[in-house]
């Protein structure tokens, strides 16, 4: 199994914005570390992108291996594990008929996760109660926001 932990922060929403990614093999003792910034972002923009960063650093790597992505964000978590088969559904669109916010990035979410076998599972993990791995995805996201 392949452990994924990710974040994503923004200063003002829109403003500077910074995602985290810590991966592991679950063979392995060491977390890698990944993170990024944008200077004029969302947060919820900052939440998918971490997990496609994430998931564009292991995919050759995860080869028949689960990777399970875990994230505080009911969006990217919900999104992932039922909203974006309806958003297909109706040519992305929500049920009230609109646009989907942030299409771009869902697609490509949904493209890389279909690209793995099996297709990685979303999990989503409580913020800030003491989930050493999640406090550590957020304090990188915020300190990456801070540096955009």
């Amino acid at each position: 199994m392949i452990e994924v932990f990710t974040d994503g922060a923004c200063l003002g929403n829109p403003g500077r914005g910074g995602w985290a990614a810590r991966i592991k093999l679950s063979e392995q003792s060491q977390w890698r570390e990944i993170c990024g910034s944008e200077k004029l972002t969302t947060n919820n923009r900052m939440e998918l992108t971490a997990a496609i960063k994430a998931i564009e650093s292991i995919e050759e790597k995860s080869k028949n291996i689960l990777v399970v992505i875990r994230s505080d964000s009911q969006y990217l978590v919900k999104g992932m594990n039922g909203w974006i088969v309806d958003w297909q559904k109706r040519g992305w669109r929500t049920a009230a008929k609109k646009p989907v916010q942030n299409v771009d990035l869902w697609q490509k979410l949904l493209q890389l996760s279909l690209k793995l076998n099996p297709k990685p599972q979303f999990i989503w993990v409580k913020g800030h109660e003491g989930n050493i791995e999640n406090e550590k995805v957020d304090q990188m996201a915020k300190e990456a926001a801070l540096n955009a």
